[in-house]
């Protein structure tokens, strides 16, 4: 079944358990200005991208080695019209064995292609999904803003 909502995949040869870690290390991945925790189910944590995004996640589902989902509480999205777009959407990760390898199944759910956001946000995504954090996995080392 496909859905609307930005989606990416990826497969790694690492297990379900260093991808969990690595997930839950924000500041390894997506950016260095973050407050907050993000390993623990009620956790919130903001993250800032100069005057540009500033966005409040908490932690609504945490499944260890198997899923992390985060709920936007609060966002200012400020290139947008609506700039709390993202508010009330879920950034999810779901972690699964497939032959020898763990994927992991990104989505952001709200994050829809009739919303002003999806272009620049999905191209985003698609950078600190599928470069950093993948780099991050597989490497030890990803490209968080800095």
């Amino acid at each position: 079944m496909t859905t609307p909502d930005f989606t990416t995949t990826l497969l790694v040869t690492q297990s379900p358990a260093q991808v969990f870690q690595a997930i839950n290390q924000v500041t390894a991945w997506w950016t260095q200005h973050l407050t907050g925790n993000t390993q623990n189910l009620g956790d919130q944590f903001t993250v800032q991208f100069g005057d540009v995004h500033r966005s409040t996640q908490q932690l609504v589902e945490v499944i260890p080695n198997q899923k992390v989902v985060w709920l936007v509480t609060d966002s200012t999205l400020n290139f947008l019209k609506d700039k709390q777009e993202w508010n009330g959407t879920k950034i999810s990760f779901e972690i699964s064995e497939l032959d020898d390898k763990t994927q992991i199944q990104f989505a952001h759910i709200g994050l829809l292609p009739e919303i002003e956001c999806y272009n620049a946000c999905s191209n985003a995504w698609g950078h600190y999904i599928n470069g950093s954090l993948f780099k991050l996995i597989t490497e030890g080392i990803g490209m968080p803003e800095q």
